[in-house]
C-alpha cells in the first residue's frame, strides 16, 4: 500500500505551512501587497517563473533589497526561517511570494520571498516513507475505542502474526475516502469508524518483541475481496465482470486507469499455493526483524543487486518486505484486453455510489483458489499507488 509514485500529502501540508506564514506577515505589508505561492519553474539572471497551484505562472523580479527567508517542510513558525541568498533558489523549490506594491509597471518585483528547498522535502518525504514501510500493515482483528487499542493480522512471509496497535488522543487517525485508495485524499476519521476486516497501516515506534506498536499515525479502509472467473471482459466501458466465487453471482468491476492487473505464471501460482498450505519445503517465508520494510532489492528468481539468484523462499528476506508482497509486486503487468473468459482471477476493490472500483487485479490464480489460505492473500500487497500520506 504504502512505494514508488508520491503521493500529494506532502505537497499539501507545505502549501498549509507557506499559508500560515502569510498570516504572520505584518498587517500593514498584506493589506497593500499582492502574493502567491508557487513551485519556481525557471530562473533567469534574478527573475523567477512561479507556476501556481491554479496553473497560472508569474515572472517576479527578485532585486538585492528583496527579503530571502528558507523554511524547513512543515514549520509555520517565521522566527524559525533562516536566511537564504538568491544563488540557493532552485527549479522545484516551493515559494510564497509577496510583491512590492511600489512597484507599477515593468516586471513586477518582490518584496519579500519565502522558501522551501524541494530538496528538504524530498528528504522528508525519503523520511516519512521509510517509518511507513517499517511499521504495522494488515487485517483489524479488533477494536477497543475506550482504550485505543487496534489488534492487527500481519503477514509475516506466510505467517499471520497478530500486532497490537496503541492509539492516543495524538495519533492522526485517517481514513481512505470513499472509492478512493489514495494516501492524500484520505480525510481524518475517529477511531470509532474502524471496522473489523478493515486494511490498515500503522506508523510509530513498536516495542522490543514487535508485538505491538505505538503508533503516531494511522490510514485505514474498507476494501472488497473478490475471488471469481471471469465472465466478459468489455474495453470501451473499461470493466470486467466476474462471477464471485462467494455469492455464486456475477458482479461487474470497474478498472480505472490507476488500478494495477497483474498476472501470476503458472509454476509461481502453483508454488505460492504450496507454501501457503505449508506443503512446500525450504526455509523462507520470514520477513525482516521488524516483520517488514523497504522494497525487497530483487524478483522472484531474479537477480539483485550482489548478482546472486534468488528463490522464492528467499524473496522478501533480511531487510525486504515480507516474500508474498515481492511476488505480487514483480508479477508481470497485464492490460484488461488479456483477461480471458473463464480465468480465474482475484480482485481488491472500493464500492461506492459508482459501483465496484478495482485497485488490484491478480490473475493466473487458479491454484489458489484451492488454497483456503489465499482468501487474504492481496491484504500482503500493497494498495496504493505509492506511501501514506507524508504529510501527516
Amino acid at each position: 500500500m504504502f512505494s514508488g509514485k508520491r503521493s500529494c500529502g506532502p505537497v499539501a501540508s507545505m502549501v498549509v505551512a507557506l499559508a500560515a506564514l502569510l498570516l504572520a506577515a505584518a498587517p500593514g505589508a498584506r493589506a497593500q501587497a499582492t502574493r502567491y505561492l508557487g513551485t519556481i519553474t525557471a530562473i533567469s539572471g534574478d527573475t523567477l517563473t512561479v507556476k501556481t497551484d491554479a496553473g497560472d505562472e508569474h515572472q517576479v523580479q527578485v532585486p538585492s533589497t528583496a527579503q530571502l527567508k528558507q523554511i524547513e517542510p512543515g514549520q509555520t513558525d517565521l522566527t524559525k526561517a533562516q536566511p537564504l541568498e538568491f544563488s540557493g533558489l532552485t527549479t522545484g523549490d516551493r515559494v510564497l511570494v509577496n510583491l512590492d506594491p511600489s512597484v507599477t509597471s515593468g516586471t513586477p518585483q518582490a518584496l519579500r520571498l519565502i522558501a522551501i528547498k524541494h530538496a528538504d522535502v524530498a528528504k522528508m518525504q525519503a523520511a516519512e516513507i521509510e517509518a511507513w514501510n517499517q511499521g504495522v500493515h494488515g487485517l483489524v482483528k479488533s477494536i477497543d475505542p475506550a482504550t485505543g487499542a487496534i489488534v492487527v493480522n500481519m503477514r509475516v512471509g506466510t505467517a499471520t502474526k497478530e500486532v497490537t496497535v496503541n492509539t492516543t488522543k495524538a495519533t492522526v487517525l485517517k481514513r481512505y475516502a470513499p472509492g478512493s485508495v489514495r494516501f492524500d485524499q484520505a480525510q481524518p476519521a475517529p477511531i470509532g469508524d474502524i471496522r473489523a476486516g478493515d486494511q490498515l497501516w500503522a506508523r510509530g515506534t513498536k516495542s522490543a518483541d514487535n508485538a505491538s506498536m505505538d503508533a503516531t499515525g494511522i490510514v485505514s479502509g474498507t476494501f472488497r475481496s473478490i475471488p471469481g472467473t471471469v465472465l466478459s471482459t468489455d474495453t470501451s466501458a473499461s470493466s470486467v465482470t466476474v462471477k464471485d466465487l462467494s455469492t455464486k453471482k456475477p458482479v461487474t468491476i470497474h478498472i480505472e486507469p490507476d488500478s494495477q492487473l497483474r498476472r501470476l505464471d503458472d509454476n509461481m501460482a502453483t508454488l505460492l499455493a504450496a507454501r501457503l498450505k505449508g506443503n512446500a519445503g525450504g526455509a523462507g517465508g520470514r520477513a525482516g526483524a521488524n516483520g517488514g520494510g523497504a522494497r525487497a532489492g530483487a524478483g522472484v528468481n531474479g537477480t539483485g543487486n550482489g548478482g546472486a539468484q534468488r528463490s522464492f523462499s528467499q524473496a522478501g528476506s533480511g531487510s525486504g518486505r515480507m516474500d508474498l508482497e515481492t511476488v505480487l509486486e514483480r508479477a508481470p503487468v497485464i492490460q484488461l484486453p488479456a483477461l480471458k473468459k473463464g480465468e480465474a482471477v482475484m480482485i481488491v476493490a472500493t464500492e461506492d455510489s459508482s459501483g465496484l472500483n478495482a485497485i488490484k487485479l491478480l490473475a493466473g490464480v487458479e491454484p489458489l483458489l484451492e488454497a483456503p489460505e489465499a482468501q487474504d492473500l492481496l491484504s500482503s500487497w500493497s494498495l496504493d499507488q505509492g506511501s501514506p500520506d507524508t504529510g501527516q
